[in-house]
């Protein structure tokens, strides 16, 4: 049975909410910025998306990490820059 939230998702938008659900460093804000659902709708969604004993595992992961709820988290930048950034400007690579 789809809720509202999900009616209006693809396949590939799913897989995309589990993957990013899965992630530490992803909250849930992020996943209701970009696809709409709110952190309620995004439990809803695993618990039918995942295996029971995925999502025993998920829930016990996610509750209370501070990194998965923006309120509580201590990061304020927490995006990922390789040591390469400063070689590549506007989307053109440097020749080496």
């Amino acid at each position: 049975m789809q809720t509202p939230e999900t009616a209006v998702l693809s396949q590939a938008d799913i897989d995309r909410i589990v993957e990013m659900a899965w992630e530490d460093r992803t909250p849930f804000d992020a996943i209701e910025s970009q696809f709409g659902l709110p952190e309620q709708a995004v439990i809803a969604l695993m618990r039918r998306e995942l295996k029971p004993s995925s999502w025993r595992r998920w829930r016990a992961r996610v509750q209370g990490r501070s990194t998965k709820h923006a309120s509580l988290s201590s990061v304020i930048d927490a995006r990922f820059k390789s040591n390469q950034q400063r070689v590549i400007t506007l989307n053109k690579i440097t020749k080496r």
